[in-house]
């Protein structure tokens, strides 16, 4: 299994995540989890934290030589920003800092500081907010390599931003956002090629990959719905407008459509996963909403954290990551997941059975 924790908070020294399940072998580069890094912090609309942090991975377990050796990896990024908060966010000594109680619409505020007994929304914001996906990229990125050892391939594009499409479009939109104070979300999608046909499985409910995937995706903050394929398309139309049929041609067996994005009864099917998701607006406004301030019981407005306008196209790099995640987990579980060499040699030979048997 891969499986990966995280720990720290959106303005504490640093963050921290422990990956577990890659096999041994895989020769891995801080090169490439740091392009990955940087890509999360980049694109239109992105606020003043991303001008502080310059996020960088440091190995500190699991990796030897620049491979990995089969142990749990430990990963961690420091937030150049704690030189900042180093007293208002200090894990002990005396309580600095004004109290947090505006709650915010749309955010973890309310409902987290009511669920955890928090007199201060900072305790919940800290921990809710997406910094937190930091460590989702850096422990994804190491997923991208041991599935590029697998002749898997992920990507991600971000096909519209409040509605609109087109570079130049998007763009206005995003400034048009920004001058009112407000926020716009958008649309992502991620394509995964390269998948063999039959992982997962529709033997029970927690074993179908399509929900790991749907679930993964959906634990993205600011995600509100997921779509797998053509999902929503799909289910305004016709059974036979919709499903993928089968074709037999020189023994190999293939499909003309791909509206299921790469997924049957819980499994993959052998044609490319695609998967969509929708982030809503960030909750966050420079014009903030209406809400009451959890210690007085009186109304007000939200409190304003620095906040992006857009941050779509970070989502879209920590879907890739949630992606690589869940395609690793199951491809360890199909063909092991103690040493890269006995992996990939089972993975050829699955492969090979399923072109002879079936022509897949």
């Amino acid at each position: 299994m891969v499986r990966y924790i995280s720990g720290g908070e959106s303005h504490g020294s640093r963050l921290v995540c422990i990956l577990e399940g890659l096999p041994a072998g895989v020769k891995v580069s801080s090169e490439f989890v740091n392009a990955e890094l940087k890509r999360r912090q980049s694109g239109y609309g992105r606020g003043g934290r991303m001008k502080i942090e310059s996020d960088r991975v440091n190995f500190i377990s699991g990796i030897r030589f620049g491979e990995t050796i089969g142990s749990p990896i430990t990963l961690s990024v420091e937030n150049r920003d704690w030189q900042n908060w180093s007293d208002k966010m200090s894990p002990e000594g005396k309580i600095c800092g004004e109290k947090v109680t505006n709650a915010r619409p749309g955010h973890a505020d309310l409902i987290g500081a009511a669920k955890f007994a928090r007199s201060d929304v900072r305790d919940i914001l800290e921990r809710s907010s997406a910094r937190e996906t930091t460590m989702r990229v850096a422990a994804g990125a190491l997923c991208k390599i041991f599935l590029k050892n697998c002749g898997v391939d992920i990507s991600g594009e971000v096909l519209s931003v409040g509605g609109v499409s087109g570079e130049q479009n998007i763009k206005n939109r995003i400034d048009e956002a920004k001058s009112l104070g407000d926020t716009v979300g958008g649309v992502f999608e991620i394509k995964i090629s390269g998948v063999p046909a039959g992982l997962g499985s529709h033997i029970q409910w927690d074993r179908r990959l399509d929900a790991k995937f749907a679930a993964a995706f959906m634990s993205i903050q600011a995600i509100k719905a997921v779509e797998l394929g053509d999902g929503f398309l799909n289910a305004k139309k016709l059974g036979s407008e919709v499903h993928d049929e089968i074709f037999i041609s020189d023994g190999k067996i293939f499909r003309k459509t791909n509206r299921a994005g790469g997924f049957e009864g819980g499994m993959t099917n052998g044609e490319p996963l695609i998967i969509r998701a929708a982030m809503k607006p960030i909750p966050t406004l420079m014009k903030p909403l209406q809400t009451v301030d959890i210690a007085t019981k009186i109304a007000t407005t939200a409190s304003k954290e620095r906040s992006d306008t857009c941050a779509i196209w970070a989502a879209c790099v920590v879907g890739e990551a949630m992606a690589a995640i869940v395609t690793a987990d199951a491809f360890v579980d199909k063909f092991g997941s103690d040493a890269l060499c006995d992996t990939l040699a089972n993975l050829k030979n699955y492969r090979a059975r399923l072109a002879e048997d079936f022509g897949l």
